[in-house]
């Protein structure tokens, strides 16, 4: 073995790939509720039009991964669209064509 060669290996194109999705993505999220306090308020049962952002189209509700909130606003907001659910404000599941 030779002293001071260094050898590079090749990156595998499934890996390439993967570094470059990470990358392209534009950026980390960041918890909306966390920069803007006086957006807490919106949490409410009661306020279903802003409650239907964090649903999908199937009603199921959106993983803090996907809309960015941390997990401390993503609970309030779990526990704040289960209310509205129960109150008959929100669906359980998409509407039935």
């Amino acid at each position: 073995m030779s002293k001071g060669k260094n050898v590079k290996l090749k990156m595998s194109a499934r890996l390439a790939k993967k570094r470059l999705r990470r990358h392209a993505q534009g950026g980390a999220k960041h918890c909306r509720f966390t920069n803007n306090p006086e957006m807490v308020s919106f949490i409410d049962y009661k306020n279903a039009t802003f409650l239907r952002s964090f649903l999908t189209e199937r009603g199921k509700i959106l993983p803090a991964r996907i809309s960015g909130n941390c997990s401390k606003y993503q609970r309030i907001l779990a526990r704040e669209i289960r209310k509205a659910r129960t109150m008959g404000l929100l669906p359980y599941c998409a509407p039935h064509i």
